[in-house]
């Protein structure tokens, strides 16, 4: 039981991390109908700024230069890529992201070579045990980091001014354009916000247990992909709740294989996928995402 408890445990902090991830593709998706590809880069970027700067500016200020630079990242793609590719075929915008994610990527290996970086977490390896179940600090601070984030969010979305102007656009374009709503500076907003929420996801990923920040950290923001589709891809609600989904049924996977080795090893690492996909033969808008309705 005590086992049972401890995977849950850190199974939902770090599914609360790919929920952030996941917010980040789908409040692209909403606003400008994009599926950013580059997202897996850009956490890299992130995480590699504090990873060179954090001895020389402190953790907190190497953290805000990070979130900047990714965040500034992710709008230069949109301004400079995306924005000019508006009416191009989707399959032509798929691939020039995941050209742009391939280049950044290789330029920050190069940069990083075979060295493990550390970002300088004050909490460094701590351990917490509370009723005999361990989490790491670096998981149970991403979980509290992570709900706060979402709330904020939601808060934003429903109360905000630039709330409701992100919400009328990704609802009716046409509509909000004719309101006054500038769609371009709503999708400029959203990509800054999920490069944003992609530095703060990186925090976490390579923090404890992990090592530290090595080049692969990349791949994790496309296991944050299910996430995202099986949530919805409209939905930060449904977002959320699939990134807690993934994150246990992970750990849970991991942490009984030996059970499980008439799936094969690494069972872990597919489980997303496998989620997500007898998630979408049932219902294939995902958990929380709204049907489109054609009139003929």
């Amino acid at each position: 039981m005590t086992t049972f408890l401890s995977l849950l445990s850190n199974g939902l902090a770090v599914g609360a991390v790919y929920a952030l991830l996941a917010l980040g593709f789908v409040i692209i998706f909403r606003c400008s109908e994009v599926l950013n590809f580059a997202h897996g880069a850009v956490v890299l970027l992130g995480a590699y700024v504090i990873a060179r700067t954090h001895e020389a500016l402190g953790f907190t200020a190497a953290v805000a230069l990070g979130i900047a630079a990714a965040a500034g990242m992710s709008a230069l793609i949109e301004r400079v890529l995306v924005r000019r590719l508006r009416n191009a075929p989707t399959i032509s915008l798929t691939i020039m992201l995941l050209g742009v994610d391939i280049l950044i990527a290789t330029d920050l290996t190069r940069r990083i070579g075979s060295d493990i970086l550390g970002l300088g977490h004050p909490w460094g390896a701590d351990v917490v045990e509370a009723a005999e179940v361990s989490i790491s600090a670096n998981r149970l601070i991403a979980f509290a980091v992570a709900a706060v984030v979402i709330a904020g969010l939601f808060t934003a979305f429903r109360l905000t001014s630039w709330g409701v102007a992100m919400r009328a656009a990704a609802e009716d374009p046409e509509a909000a354009q004719l309101m006054g709503i500038r769609l371009g500076r709503v999708a400029l907003a959203s990509w800054l916000l999920g490069g944003a929420l992609a530095a703060v996801a990186g925090i976490f990923l390579t923090g404890s247990p992990t090592p530290g920040l090595e080049p692969g950290i990349r791949w994790v923001a496309f296991a944050a992909f299910p996430v995202a589709v099986l949530g919805g891809l409209d939905s930060p609600g449904g977002a959320l709740v699939a990134g807690l989904l993934i994150g246990v049924s992970e750990s849970l996977a991991a942490g009984y294989q030996d059970d499980l080795l008439f799936l094969g090893r690494g069972i872990g690492e597919v489980v997303p996928y496998f989620v997500m996909i007898v998630v979408l033969l049932v219902r294939p808008t995902g958990l929380a995402g709204t049907k489109e309705l054609n009139r003929v």
